[in-house]
């Protein structure tokens, strides 16, 4: 009979069965991060207003250029937030599809770093958008002059600000990547104490590679707390892992 030929071949190619249990454990994942997606730009969206007169206050009052500018903008701040307020879910869901690849010491040490990672984006993203973001807006609006005044678009200023306040997100991780570096034994305290110096132009290359001006003025904003990180990262290493 079919069925029973079928389940044979499948018998024969565990390996084949294998992958398709994977592809289908990734379908899963990929859609439960979706409607998590989904859900939570429609919860942004309902308070949509409050969070575009949040996120335009250092700019002040801007304008849209296009009839539909106005519209796409709310979107996309609506899609950003609803994918920080996503975000635990989907890196849950990340940790559900890799964990069973993990030995019991992998795993201990991935249910420390996948709430550690998320918290740490989180505060780099409002470390930026608090404490940087109103300086960097004051800044670029201090070149108008009386001949020469700024109008600043709604939606090129919303993509600007989502591509500035992001990689400090990232960055914020980098305390976490060492500590993994530490634990397998490829770095330790006093080698990334050798190279402070090296890390001082590492810094301002990477500012000057992520973020979204070439200015002298982001790329400080953005080397400054990768220094400060990488700073901690050694006390870390120290005090946590004895190394």
């Amino acid at each position: 009979m079919p069925e029973i030929e079928e389940a044979e071949k499948e018998s024969e190619n565990p390996a084949e069965m294998t992958l398709v249990g994977h592809l289908s454990e990734l379908r899963q994942r990929i859609v439960w991060s979706v409607a998590a997606l989904i859900v939570g730009t429609l919860a942004a969206y309902f308070y949509i207003d409050e969070l575009m007169r949040f996120v335009t206050a250092p700019a002040g009052k801007l304008y849209f250029m296009a009839p539909a500018e106005g519209f796409f903008a709310y979107l996309k701040l609506a899609v950003f937030a609803g994918f920080l307020i996503a975000l635990p879910i989907i890196l849950w869901q990340l940790w559900l599809f890799i964990a069973p690849a993990l030995t019991g010491k992998e795993k201990k040490w991935a249910l420390i770093m996948v709430p550690g990672s998320t918290i740490l984006f989180f505060t780099g993203v409002a470390f930026a958008y608090l404490f940087v973001w109103p300086s960097a807006v004051k800044f670029f609006l201090g070149f108008g002059s009386e001949s020469l005044q700024p109008m600043l678009s709604l939606g090129q200023y919303l993509s600007f600000l989502i591509s500035f306040i992001l990689p400090f997100g990232v960055i914020f991780n980098l305390p976490l990547a060492l500590l993994v570096l530490a634990k397998i034994g490829i770095i330790s305290s006093k080698f990334l104490a050798k190279q402070r110096r090296v890390m001082i132009v590492v810094a301002f290359i990477i500012g000057g590679i992520i973020t979204p001006t070439p200015d002298i003025f982001s790329q400080t904003m953005m080397a400054i707390p990768i220094l400060v990180l990488y700073e901690a990262s050694i006390w870390a290493v120290r005090i946590l892992l004895g190394k």
